[in-house]
């Protein structure tokens, strides 16, 4: 388990467990927190759950895969620094602390 710090668009925080293996989105959903629409699921189909990870842990989680790249091309958010699918980060113990910053729209 590791705790997620989601910053909402407006600076709210909100700090939540997520279990191993769940994905930063599934722990946004779980916990209500706007900012993550997730249209597809988790399917790396609808670029919808795009988060910015912190620059203090863009180097701990692990690199983004080739057809997330290419979502993340067609995202409006794809192009700023840090920018990732949340639906694409697995949470691990070394995650533990993690930090993300959301989108004021993923649209």
């Amino acid at each position: 388990m590791a705790l997620v710090t989601y910053i909402e668009h407006n600076g709210t925080e909100h700090k939540v467990d997520v279990a191993n293996g769940d994905s930063v989105m599934q722990g946004a959903i779980n916990n209500a927190i706007e900012g993550i629409v997730a249209e597809c699921g988790g399917g790396l189909a609808c670029a919808t759950c795009v988060c910015f990870v912190d620059a203090a842990w863009t180097d701990k989680v692990d690199a983004p895969s080739e057809a997330e790249t290419q979502m993340l091309d067609f995202s409006p958010n794809g192009g700023s620094p840090g920018s990732r699918l949340s639906c694409q980060i697995s949470i691990n113990d070394k995650l533990d602390g993690l930090v993300v910053r959301l989108p004021a729209s993923q649209f």
